[in-house]
C-alpha cells in the first residue's frame, strides 16, 4: 500500500479543516496510508523566515522534512506556500552543502538530522502522479455532469518548478487540474489568465485593497471568458480569496455574480462519495447549485 506523510501547516487547521477532512477522505478511497507527521511545525512560510534569516528558514523547513524521513515517507500538504517552501529549502539546502552541514549541526541539538530524501507532493501532482488519471476515473462515484470550472492552480504550485520534484510540462500553460476535473466528468476549459496571481499571501496581509484589486480583476475574466459552474483551487491560500475574498467583494458591493469555490481535494472527495456537509463545512459561498449538479444525474 502507497504511503505518505499528510502534512498540514498553518493554514489549513486554521482556517480550512473541511479541506483536511477531503485530503483524508480521498486518500482512503483511493488506497493510501496515510502517516501522521507529529511534531512538524509552520513551513516556514513566504512572509516569514525566509525574509528574515535564510539560515532560520531552512533550518525551520528541515525539521519538517526530517520527521519524514525517520518515518520513511514522502509529504503531501495541500497549502501552495507549505508545498512551495519545503521544496524551495530542499533544493537551497542540497546547493549549498555549507547550509546543510550548519542545519545539521542545529537540528543534532535536538537530536534530528536532515538527509534531503524526502520529495514535498501538492494534491494536484499526487493524484496525476502518484494515484493517475484512470484509477482516479474507475473510483469515482459520482461523476461530475459536465459541470464547468475555472482552474487555479496557484502561483506556489508552479514556480519556482525547478525546484519541485514534479511540474507541469509546461508552467505556462497548467493542464493537469484540467485532466484530473475532465476524468471526473467535469469541463474545465483554458482561459486568458489561467497563471495570474489571485492577490493573496503576503499583499492581501499588506494592502488588502490592491489584492482584492487583483482578485476582481482575475475573477471578472473567469466569469467573461468562462461564465463556470465552479472554481476549483489547487492551494488553500488561493481557496480563502476565492471564496471569502469573493464573499468581501460582493458585500463591498464590487461584483454582481458568485460563482462557488472548492479545493481540488475536496471537489475529488466529493465525487468519491465524502459527505459533502464535512467537505464543504466552511464554504462561503452556496454550493447547492453545483452539489445538486453533481449528485443530479448519478
Amino acid at each position: 500500500m502507497e504511503k505518505i506523510g499528510l502534512f498540514l501547516g498553518c493554514n489549513i487547521p486554521f482556517n480550512r479543516p473541511d479541506i483536511e477532512y477531503s485530503i483524508r477522505f480521498f486518500l482512503n478511497e483511493l488506497g493510501v496510508e496515510i502517516v501522521e507527521m507529529e511534531g512538524a511545525a509552520c513551513c516556514p512560510a513566504y512572509g516569514t523566515m525566509p525574509s528574515l534569516g535564510l539560515l532560520e528558514w531552512a533550518t525551520a523547513s528541515a525539521w519538517n522534512l526530517s520527521i519524514a524521513e525517520e518515518k520513511g515517507v514522502d509529504m503531501l500538504t495541500g497549502c501552495g506556500s507549505c508545498y512551495g517552501v519545503q521544496n524551495e529549502a530542499n533544493y537551497y539546502i542540497h546547493k549549498h552543502p555549507e547550509i546543510k552541514e550548519k542545519v545539521n549541526e542545529i537540528l543534532g541539538k535536538v537530536g534530528r538530522k536532515y538527509d534531503g530524501t524526502v520529495k514535498v507532493w501538492n494534491v494536484i501532482n499526487f493524484l496525476y502522479e502518484k494515484i493517475g488519471i484512470d484509477k482516479l476515473k474507475q473510483k469515482i462515484k459520482y461523476n461530475l455532469n459536465g459541470l464547468k470550472c475555472g482552474v487555479q492552480t496557484g502561483c506556489h504550485n508552479l514556480w519556482p518548478s525547478k525546484a519541485f520534484p514534479s511540474s507541469e510540462e509546461n508552467t505556462f500553460f497548467p493542464t493537469r487540474m484540467r485532466q484530473l476535473i475532465e476524468a471526473m466528468g467535469g469541463v474545465a476549459p483554458h482561459y486568458s489568465t489561467i497563471t495570474d496571481c489571485c492577490g493573496m499571501g503576503a499583499l492581501r496581509s499588506n494592502a488588502p485593497e490592491k489584492s482584492l484589486a487583483l482578485f476582481k480583476k482575475k475573477l471578472d475574466i473567469i466569469k467573461e471568458e468562462l461564465n463556470p459552474d465552479l472554481n476549483v483551487i489547487g492551494c488553500s491560500s488561493c481557496l480563502l480569496q476565492f471564496d471569502a475574498g469573493q464573499s468581501l467583494l460582493i458585500e463591498q458591493k464590487k461584483i454582481d455574480y458568485k460563482i462557488p469555490a472548492l479545493h481540488l481535494a475536496q471537489l475529488t472527495a466529493i465525487a468519491l462519495g465524502a459527505e459533502v456537509d464535512k467537505a464543504t463545512a466552511l464554504a462561503s459561498i452556496p454550493l447547492n447549485g453545483v452539489i445538486t449538479k453533481i449528485k443530479g444525474g448519478n
